[in-house]
């Protein structure tokens, strides 16, 4: 049966689409620790299929200040990818690559925006090479666009494209561990329903 909307995804496409996030954020892990040149692991992570509103809050609210990398999927999976990078993880990121840290947001100059940005495509990039993998597709990604902005606002832009096809997103989130201190990671991928049909038929799961 064709998906019209994330809700009606059955349990066994939800366990696979969460073995994705669980190759797609160890890969990540993986490449952050070249970038950063120390061990970087990802705990366990959760991923969930969460309304709009809910993957909010799971982040830590509309009206909390926040960075995201965001990047545009198109060929054969359209959709949005998104990196949500919490000051704890700014820091841990700028503290490794350049030896510094920011108290706030507003600190960041052009440089640690470029290392951020650098940062969340590689995370993405790598993410979407172990899907491409695991599902033999072609996806193709768009230059990272970077923003500091409330949470409500930045969520605003998958909810906008395609918050008319379905209420509900895919949410990926863990813990990176580097030099024995942990920061969160969180992930939002929202293909669009025609996408997700396609990627479940191509994993051997669409209940078609």
């Amino acid at each position: 049966m064709e998906l019209k909307s994330y809700d009606q995804l059955s349990s066994l496409e939800i366990d696979t689409l969460r073995e994705i996030g669980s190759i797609g954020t160890g890969n990540a892990a993986t490449a952050l620790s070249q970038l950063v040149n120390s061990e970087v692991r990802i705990t366990t992570p959760e991923v969930r299929i969460m309304g709009y509103n809910e993957a909010i809050e799971w982040i830590g609210g509309p009206e909390e200040i926040t960075a995201g990398v965001l990047v545009r999927m198109s060929g054969e999976l359209n959709g949005i990818m998104l990196s949500v990078q919490k000051l704890d993880f700014v820091n841990q990121v700028l503290g490794s690559m350049m030896g510094k840290t920011a108290s706030d947001y507003m600190e960041l100059g052009e440089l640690e925006r470029s290392a951020l940005v650098e940062v969340g495509n590689i995370m993405i990039s790598t993410f979407i090479n172990a899907l491409s993998g695991l599902a033999d597709i072609q996806i193709n990604l768009t230059v990272p666009a970077f923003t500091v902005d409330m949470q409500g606002a930045i969520m605003a832009v998958p909810m906008a494209e395609y918050g008319g096809q379905s209420d509900y997103i895919m949410t990926i989130g863990g813990n990176f561990v580097c030099d024995g201190r942990q920061a969160p990671c969180r992930l939002l991928l929202s293909p669009d329903i025609r996408s997700l049909n396609f990627l479940l038929r191509k994993l051997g799961v669409s209940g078609d």
